[in-house]
């Protein structure tokens, strides 16, 4: 049916005054926004603004075995800006220059903040990581100027500095490259601290606590009006250590003021495979790597030694490999241990005359062991050869790795004549000489020497170092056991071996050149090393277990100081103090370093 003009023009009218209504309507509800109920309706658009602050959560500690913390946190202060509007060019630069005093950065860098966080409406941090000193007074700025907010925070703190460096690590802020790898529900961002060496990498995981944040409701000139919701953050996990600390400080502090100040020692429990102590020189402090951004700091971390030469370090073992040479012949041969041989202080092996350090006359067993007379070593092994040797250094995992979790531990080299038959190569006499001493191609870590040690102490077991205990939930309590003993191989050697063995080095600690270590109350067999080094002076090496009078051992070490010249001299007094130490006659007590 068409549509008339007098149809159309009476729609027209209903859709003008439906027009002119809705107009109308909307005119008064103007009216009252913005003149009836401006008041009101401004109120509610201040509070309509929330800004979230993320607040970084402890991390977990770090324990020694007797409940030291040696990685702990400390409070620290990030400074926000709230800025939620233009703020005119004068209160700009009164705030700046208020602001510049109490942080390190330059007056143009916190302009550059201010005015972003205005232009983006987003809350910007001007400064992390300020100490107690600065807020202070920064405190006093946010009764002044509005938008300025202090949000207490956690910094990493290893209270006892270079203590277990090596094996503590380090933290360090998390790049973006990193951060892209990280799993995005693991509340990690950009620029968050994770570990970057040692215990503090190993187990971020674990150690990473869940991160907080306080919910502000601000106005439009970033004014905080009220705390919406404070989330408290959670402390990641507490690790326990078997370390013993008065041991491990001991130990650091000799070995530091040793004639070079450089090497490694480490301590294992022959029971169990518990390190006890474990010590690179010269340790680095990982407090460098988490200063106050308020506070002067020296510019080391660039120039610390994170070689951890406990475990990567690789050096002839020289004369404490004799204990493997005489193992070997009285193994496998009919050895007369009473049987003596002159020394004369060379030994003529037909190509060629090796020399002896000393010129000791006639020496048996014992005395050879104990005077650590290079002819009488020479000797057993030019008469056995060098097959039965190498049979005995693979009984105690010589050139392989200890299996110690941490990362970059060195095997070592092997030294033998299989490997040289295997690349149809030739074995000569000397070669066997060189062996029989630990000289030659042989290498071994101090913590290799540690674990063979322990091996001796425990007539046999060659157990896997560890060095973690447990893990502690910080919020539940509840424990996690890590650390089990587990041995990788046993040294089935016969008894009376093993007890000549210990007869001979318990009378290198009695009279000979172990005497260093010869302390009333304890049960001490040790031997010395000298390594030769053709890059200057000679290396110093201890090795020793011991136990109380009457006891089994209790306690495995190897020392070594690198340019050191003579195991006794270098290493021997270290070796001393560990023992005292460990036996309390010599006990540190915990200082917190300055």
């Amino acid at each position: 049916m068409p549509i008339t003009k007098e149809v159309f023009n009476e729609r027209l009218k209903i859709l003008l005054i439906a027009t002119l209504v809705v107009g109308v309507i909307i005119a008064f509800r103007l009216i009252d926004i913005q003149v009836l109920h401006y008041q009101n309706y401004m109120q509610l658009a201040e509070r309509n603004r929330t800004q979230i602050l993320y607040q970084t959560a402890p991390r977990g500690r770090v324990f020694t075995a007797d409940g030291t913390a040696i990685a702990s946190n400390s409070p620290s202060f990030s400074l926000y800006y709230l800025g939620m509007a233009k703020a005119d060019d004068s209160y700009l630069n009164r705030l700046v220059d208020d602001i510049a005093p109490y942080v390190k950065l330059s007056p143009q860098a916190i302009r550059t903040g201010l005015e972003t966080s205005g232009k983006t409406g987003k809350a910007i941090a001007l400064a992390e990581n300020l100490s107690t000193k600065s807020t202070v007074a920064l405190q006093e700025l946010q009764q002044y100027y509005p938008g300025i907010y202090l949000l207490e925070e956690s910094k990493r703190n290893y209270p006892y500095g270079t203590l277990a460096s090596h094996l503590l690590g380090y933290i360090g802020s998390m790049d973006e490259r990193q951060w892209r790898k990280r799993d995005t529900n693991a509340g990690y961002r950009l620029n968050s601290k994770i570990g970057k060496n040692g215990i503090e990498r190993k187990f971020e995981e674990q150690l990473k606590g869940k991160d907080g944040g306080v919910y502000l409701e601000v106005d439009y000139r970033g004014r905080v009006k009220r705390i919406i919701q404070d989330k408290k953050w959670a402390a990641g996990n507490d690790i326990y250590l078997t370390l013993n600390f008065p041991l491990q400080k001991a130990a650091e502090e000799a070995l530091k003021n040793s004639k070079t100040g450089r090497g490694a020692a480490v301590a294992l429990d022959p029971r169990t495979g518990a390190v006890l102590a474990l010590v690179s020189a010269p340790a680095y402090d990982p407090n460098l790597f988490v200063p106050y951004s308020d506070q002067d700091s020296p510019n080391a971390s660039k120039r610390i030694n994170e070689y951890n030469l406990a475990i990567q370090g690789i050096y002839p073992p020289a004369s404490t490999f004799k204990i493997i040479t005489a193992a070997a012949a009285l193994e496998e041969t009919d050895l007369d241990v009473k049987r003596k041989v002159t020394c004369t202080g060379k030994y003529d092996s037909g190509p060629r005359v090796f020399k002896c350090w000393g010129t000791h006359g006639p020496v048996d067993f014992f005395d050879g062991m104990s005077n650590s007379c290079d002819v009488y070593f020479y000797a057993l092994a030019a008469s056995m050869g060098p097959a039965p040797i190498e049979r005995m250094e693979r009984k105690f995992m010589f050139g392989r790795p200890t299996g110690i979790d941490l990362p970059g531990e060195k095997a070592g080299n092997l030294y033998g004549p299989t490997r040289r038959a295997r690349n149809k190569t030739y074995w000569f006499v000397g070669d066997t000489l060189n062996l029989s001493i630990g000289q030659g191609e042989l290498l071994v870590t101090p913590i290799k020497l540690a674990q063979f040690a322990a091996a001796l102490a425990s007539r046999g077991n060659v157990y896997r170092p560890y060095y973690v205990d447990k893990i502690v939930n910080s919020q539940t309590g509840k424990t996690q056991k890590i650390g089990e003993t587990e041995i990788l191989q046993r040294a089935d050697l016969k008894p009376e071996t093993y007890d000549l063995l210990y007869q001979a080095l318990k009378h290198t600690v009695d009279d000979g050149t172990a005497r260093r270590v010869k302390i009333k109350g304890l049960d001490v067999y040790a031997k010395t090393g000298t390594a030769q080094n053709p890059h200057g002076a000679d290396h110093g090496w201890f090795m020793a277990f011991a136990g109380r009078e009457g006891q089994a051992p209790s306690i495995a070490l190897a020392v070594f100081v690198e340019f050191g010249e003579g195991g006794s001299s270098a290493a021997g007094p270290i070796a001393r103090t560990m023992l005292e130490t460990y036996f309390g006659l010599n006990t540190p007590t915990p200082t917190e370093a300055n």
